[in-house]
């Protein structure tokens, strides 16, 4: 009798938890739309890869891909964006003016053999400046920084130091992308309010009368395959938006376009999702 009364209650249990389960599923699927148009995007511009925007209002995420929305990636000079704060946060830099004096020394690009400002290495995506940035803060600040940030699960050490977001195993997913800008937007990092307002305007990318688009490109390549960002937010008179693109051109992409041609999809997505227009 008490062995069926055991199995009784056994039974209505689990069966609870799955109703919850299920409801609790249900929930997070509503969250998450499903938007094959998104795909038609990445397919005119022959790459692969998942365009994600979340809708602060409605809290939805649209996606083509979800599962690739979810995975880690190297975060490339996306990583600006937070490296920025902490650079902020430690004083190694004062401000957005704080000059970065180029060496005389050849570089990969000619736009950083000069004298640049922490917003004309963020815009020009200064690679050397950051990394003297990242050697100021040191890896033991560093870690301590990502981890008040909560951001992604960066691999970081004394030897990894100037290079860990642009190879190793460090990795970021377009959702920790949007959650990280998300609580950046709206006040909830634990920075100052100085840092917060100086990154804001730092940020910004494009600006119309109808809106303002603030964020940062990557670029990563490993074992000779290109993966592309472009994370960021667009704040219109009524909403803010906030998105995270990722893409991996196909063999007959022409990579002289690659530089744009993550701008270009993130502002189709915005259009066929009425958003701007």
């Amino acid at each position: 009798m008490k062995a069926k009364f055991l199995f009784f209650i056994i039974l209505i249990t689990s069966s609870f938890i799955c109703f919850i389960n299920k409801g609790q599923n249900n929930i997070e699927s509503k969250k998450n739309i499903y938007t094959p148009d998104l795909e038609l995007i990445l397919d005119s511009s022959k790459v692969i890869g998942s365009i994600m925007v979340y809708d602060a209002q409605k809290q939805l995420y649209y996606s083509n891909d979800f599962k690739w929305a979810n995975t880690g990636r190297l975060p490339a000079s996306t990583f600006k964006i937070a490296n920025s704060i902490i650079a902020l946060e430690t004083g190694v830099v004062e401000d957005e003016n704080s000059l970065f004096k180029w060496d005389g020394k050849k570089r990969k690009l000619s736009s950083w053999e000069k004298d640049l400002s922490l917003t004309e290495a963020f815009h020009a995506s200064c690679v050397p400046c950051y990394q003297e940035i990242a050697r100021k803060i040191g890896s033991q600040r560093m870690k301590m920084y990502l981890n008040k940030l909560s951001y992604g699960n960066m691999i970081v050490d004394s030897n990894t130091i100037d290079l860990f977001w642009l190879e190793g195993k460090s990795k970021i997913s377009q959702v920790q992308q949007i959650d990280f800008l998300r609580r950046f937007y709206f006040s909830q990092l634990p920075i100052s309010k100085r840092t917060e307002q100086i990154m804001k305007k730092l940020i910004v990318t494009d600006s119309t009368d109808l809106y303002t688009i603030s964020g940062k490109t990557g670029w990563a390549i490993r074992n000779g395959n290109n993966n592309g960002w472009f994370v960021g937010y667009i704040e219109t008179a009524t909403n803010v938006y906030f998105f995270s693109i990722n893409i991996t051109p196909t063999k007959t992409f022409n990579m002289d376009m690659f530089p744009m041609i993550r701008k270009e999809i993130t502002l189709k997505a915005l259009k066929k999702l009425g958003i701007i227009h």
